[in-house]
């Protein structure tokens, strides 16, 4: 039987940032407590660990401190220096495990386990150069979208092409970085599931959020999405059978379009994510909790929806409306504590309950 960590144990956070502030506060009420690392001073989450180091990644000192002082190590987000990874496992677990990362760090390795696995994806051509671009056009045609392998998020590190004279400007955007172009999927929506697995191997996911982006960030995610029951189990199946292949221990979010021929993955990102905020009000034990459960070994709760809900991103100056929020029924406000709003920066979430889930 896997040894569960026991109230009273620390663990260990990468990153201070809005997820990891939620992290601790779900970690607290399971009674442990969170360790934060992170280079930035005064992050979200500092305001509601236990500790926080604040050191950059390649301060080995620091980070073998860190180590020592944590049970088990975990992250917020995906683009962790590998040579501070080396020195954290040699000390401690890193829960989820470092495939998980390595996968999910570079697109084309991303594209490739997916395509593996025999699951859809866009089509996909890495990129280097103009030539390469001109073949990958050849083969994909346009319209299309050049990004970057590697650190894009939230819209960023992309290119959109429509024509093959947008080629030249799209790949100096890249600014000499390798580069994957991405064919367009005729799509109906997008949908995600969150879903996690324990160390013993149990899966549990969340029903499929239905996803709006603006300006390539998450606007709303809606629960129940819509989805036959058909497509809804295939989801889910989808999302377990990547979790399985992984030996993943954790909570992850798999990002689906919805299409005429079946569902096609879009991305995997092995942490919590925005797209699953709406657990925090629409089920009895949410993402969070089910993170810190799945990597400190315990059982995973029950990640049964009882409410339909609706939540919304508050990006930059949105963070204004929280006074007008605040007097809404049915409505639960998350303010991550970031002192300054600036176009693109989430500032916080609402999740709108709108009615309760059918039985």
């Amino acid at each position: 039987m896997t040894e569960m960590l026991a109230p009273g144990a620390t663990i260990g956070i990468l990153g201070g940032g809005q997820l990891g502030r939620m992290l601790s506060v779900a970690a607290a009420r399971l009674g442990f407590r969170c360790h934060i690392y992170e280079p930035g001073a005064n992050p979200p989450a500092a305001d509601v660990a236990h500790a926080v180091t604040t050191a950059p990644y390649d301060d080995a000192a620091a980070l073998t401190a860190f180590a020592e002082a944590v049970d088990v190590i975990t992250y917020e987000f995906e683009n962790i220096p590998t040579a501070a990874l080396d020195l954290l496992e040699a000390q401690r677990p890193i829960r989820p495990n470092r495939r998980a990362l390595a996968v999910s760090q570079d697109r084309i390795s991303e594209k490739d386990f997916l395509s593996g696995l025999g699951l859809a994806t866009a089509p996909y051509r890495a990129v280097t150069d103009a030539a390469e671009l001109d073949a990958a056009l050849e083969a994909i045609g346009t319209p299309a979208i050049l990004k970057t392998t590697r650190l894009g998020y939230d819209g960023k590190g992309q290119a959109r092409i429509d024509a093959p004279q947008d080629a030249a400007a799209a790949l100096a955007a890249m600014n000499g970085a390798a580069a994957v172009l991405e064919g367009f999927v005729d799509f109906s929506h997008e949908v995600s599931v969150i879903a996690a697995r324990g160390l013993t191997g149990e899966v549990a996911a969340y029903d499929p959020g239905e996803n709006v982006h603006r300006s390539g960030i998450l606007h709303t995610t809606t629960v129940p999405a819509r989805l036959t029951p058909a497509q809804r189990s295939d989801a889910v199946l989808l999302a377990a059978r990547i979790l399985n292949d992984l030996d993943y221990v954790g909570v992850m979010g798999v990002e689906l379009f919805v299409t005429p021929a079946g569902l096609i993955v879009n991305e995997i990102a092995p942490r919590v994510h925005n797209s699953g905020h709406w657990t925090q009000n629409g089920c009895a034990v949410d993402q969070f909790e089910q993170h810190i459960r799945a990597v400190a070994g315990w059982p995973l709760g029950d990640g049964a929806r009882h409410s339909d809900v609706v939540m919304t991103n508050l990006i930059g100056d949105d963070i204004e409306q929280v006074p007008q929020l605040a007097r809404e029924p049915m409505t639960a406000l998350h303010l991550y504590g970031k002192a300054a709003a600036r176009p693109g920066r989430k500032m916080a979430h609402v999740n709108r309950i709108t009615g309760p889930a059918p039985r």
